[in-house]
């Protein structure tokens, strides 16, 4: 291996230990050596850099029972989020203000639902799904989001209170990261955007649990096995010149 090849191994390691920490919000030493399948010390000396980049922060949290010492927990710090891709939050922000200037209320809300139709389109184009088993599907449609910044994964949900045999089986898609930090929390209608997207990737109902923008870990977004998307109608949006 010549230099230039460590270099980007080193990289690689570093950049993993901050995407494991997006999604897991924290981990202690051995969390992240089992994950990354490294020694401890290897991945310490790792931990140090990040910190001195002040990529990662730690902190000190007692053992149950209050045996032995306190284990140490690493997160990202805010300075960690410029890492992620935001896909140019500054120019979002001002797209979505003018066009909330320029258009009434429920207009702004169909040319969003829009975009997310025609975003899903584009994968649905690239990947032929209408049949596909619904675990296949979500496979695809997390590397569709991971391609567009999200860090998202899905898992199959346990059976909970709230569900009845006749609902079938629930999944839970999860995005670590929003393509629209810092321009979400202000303009709402890119998190109803992003419902809609995730509705019509997977073809089924869902609902929103926990969202970034109200200062969540992450976006949830339930979906249900028995629930097939309908067909929406989309009212055309004429778009005002503006001058």
């Amino acid at each position: 291996m010549n230099h230039r090849q460590a270099e980007q191994t080193v990289q690689t390691v570093r950049r993993r230990i901050l995407e494991i920490l997006k999604r897991r919000k924290s981990a202690t030493v051995g969390e992240l050596a089992r994950q990354l399948e490294m020694a401890p010390v290897s991945v310490r000396y790792h931990l140090d850099i990040l910190q001195g980049d002040n990529l990662i922060q730690v902190s000190k949290v007692r053992r149950e029972g209050n045996v032995g010492r306190p284990k140490q927990l690493y997160s990202l710090t805010k300075e960690a989020n410029d890492v992620f891709p935001d896909n140019f939050a500054p120019l979002t922000a001002g797209l979505v203000a003018q066009l909330k200037k320029s258009l009434p209320p429920e207009q702004v809300e169909a040319a969003f639902c829009s975009l997310a139709r025609d975003m899903a389109e584009t994968f649905l184009e690239e990947d032929d799904l209408e049949e596909a088993d619904l675990e296949v599907r979500l496979d695809q449609v997390t590397d569709f989001l991971n391609e567009r910044g999200y860090l998202a994964r899905w898992e199959k949900e346990t059976h909970a209170e709230w569900q009845s045999p006749a609902q079938g089986d629930s999944y839970l898609l999860h995005t670590f990261n929003c393509p629209y930090a810092g321009v979400s929390s202000e303009h709402r209608e890119l998190c109803h955007m992003d419902l809609s997207l995730m509705r019509d990737l997977v073809g089924r109902t869902c609902c929103r649990l926990d969202s970034l923008a109200e200062d969540g870990h992450c976006c949830t977004y339930r979906i249900q096995t028995g629930e097939t998307a309908q067909e929406r109608p989309v009212p055309a949006v004429e778009i005002p010149l503006i001058g």
